[in-house]
């Protein structure tokens, strides 16, 4: 009979077994025992002293007594006058002395070992929301952090998590600047699900998976990492944006497969720079001051005021009163699952079955944060759309 009631009720059996450990845990069972011994001699002091002490009349003033003693204050207002008192009080004197040296011991060694972890990456990130996730590690990453710092100003240090298997001695150095002092960093393999559950990938707001040269990793390896880090966060938070740096564009499919938001490839750029470089026209002047991060000049995206959402580009070119020039249209800005998700709700709506099938055909090759260049006036401005600007420096004369 019972143990059909644990098979219909395994919560109750839940619930008695931590009970049950609870008081089978020796250091319970410890504290008990002094408590135990505690209570008898203060019982021992409050009969032996009560009829020849006039400052212990009550258990109170035992209870007092007790305290005091044993947490080494000894405040002198009350003092034992019996042999039993006395003995009591020496036994309490260095049973207090034993507890608070051992709890103390204990409480620092918690500290320092708390400590300990933190700085070698191993305590788990705990109350950490909409934080901003940095996988991998690679050279001058120093130099990333303030970027990223620089670009997100909203962003501050204590709400960014890296998660690396870089040596410590970089990360201490990185830690040692006043700037990053409240960075958290969390030790492990990012491509990890239970690691990435440590940092709080459910609760985090946006990811950045950097091409991890902190081993020994061959190119394909550091790019099937990546790819594998992407498909597990996006099955872990769905909603998170993603944005990964790969070496290899043969990956970019497989990102975009898992729905990745953003997806840098560094080498590619790289050599398109050098290549634009080799014509001896500039050209490598421009993309650097385009991609800068000086605020005063480069590419600005702008939200679209939402009166000129389903509106032609042309009225809204012709709208604009500012010096920077709109150069295009990004579509589907911002999280690709609320982008779908809305690209889903939208594409139902339409009462004839042939045109919903077409539109959720549609939603399925939907890509997000795709730029439009110089589109005719007659384009139509999309819904979750932002505009490309160039915003220009100002020109000082000699």
């Amino acid at each position: 009979m019972r143990r059909d009631d644990d098979k219909k009720y395994p919560g109750i059996r839940k619930f008695f077994s931590k009970i049950a450990g609870f008081f089978t845990n020796p250091s319970v069972i410890a504290a008990f025992i002094i408590f135990v011994i505690l209570t008898i001699i203060m019982l021992v002091i409050f009969v032996s002293e009560r009829k020849t002490n006039s400052h212990i009349n009550t258990l109170f003033d035992a209870i007092w007594y007790t305290i005091v003693t044993i947490t080494t204050v000894g405040y002198g207002d009350i003092t034992p006058e019996s042999v039993f008192g006395r003995i009591s009080a020496i036994t309490l004197l260095v049973v207090g002395v034993a507890i608070f040296g051992a709890l103390s011991g204990k409480f620092a060694s918690f500290l320092l070992d708390r400590q300990q972890k933190k700085d070698r990456g191993l305590l788990k990130m705990t109350k950490m929301k909409n934080h901003f996730l940095i996988c991998g590690w690679k050279p001058n990453f120093e130099k990333i952090l303030e970027g990223v710092l620089a670009a997100n100003p909203e962003i501050s240090a204590e709400d960014i998590v890296l998660l690396n298997n870089a040596a410590l001695s970089e990360i201490e150095v990185i830690q040692s600047k006043e700037k990053f002092k409240s960075i958290n960093y969390l030790r492990g393999d990012f491509t990890d699900e239970q690691t990435l559950i440590k940092a709080q990938i459910k609760t985090a707001e946006r990811v950045l998976i950097l091409a991890d040269a902190s081993e020994n990793y061959s190119t394909l390896e550091i790019d099937s990492r990546t790819v594998l880090a992407v498909i597990t966060i996006k099955n872990l938070n769905p909603k998170i944006y993603c944005v990964a740096e790969i070496n290899d564009s043969k990956f970019e499919k497989h990102l975009s497969l898992a729905h990745c938001d953003e997806i840098i490839l560094t080498k590619d750029y790289e050599k398109n720079l050098l290549v634009q470089a080799s014509s001896g026209k500039g050209m490598s002047h421009i993309l650097r001051e385009l991609i800068s991060e000086d605020t005063e000049s480069g590419i600005v995206l702008a939200s679209i005021p939402d009166k000129f959402v389903g509106v032609t580009y042309g009225e809204y070119r012709r709208s604009l009163k500012t010096k920077d020039i709109l150069v295009g249209i990004l579509e589907n800005t911002g999280n690709f699952y609320i982008r779908r998700q809305e690209a889903l709700a939208e594409a139902q709506k339409n009462p004839d079955m042939e045109k919903i099938v077409s539109n959720l055909r549609k939603v399925k090759t939907l890509k997000s944060n795709i730029p439009v260049f110089n589109p005719d006036d007659e384009y139509i401005i999309p819904d979750s759309s932002k505009a490309i600007f160039i915003h220009g420096s100002v020109v000082k004369e000699a």
